[in-house]
């Protein structure tokens, strides 16, 4: 699970970073529909990949 929960994370991350740069509707603070669906699945798996760690370290 890690490695295929990183590679989503990184996915996720690359999604949001490609989508944020093309869209001249998304902002830091104000996102389209899609920006924020991108932006909500890459949090989301970002805090998942973080717990993992975080449960890793006990």
């Amino acid at each position: 699970m890690p490695d295929d929960l990183y590679t989503r994370y990184m996915k996720a991350a690359a999604a949001h970073r490609q989508h944020a740069s093309s869209c001249k509707s998304c902002s830091l603070d104000d996102r389209c529909a899609d920006g924020q669906r991108l932006y909500d699945d890459f949090a989301k798996l970002q805090d998942d990949y973080n717990r993992h760690l975080a449960a890793k370290r006990r």
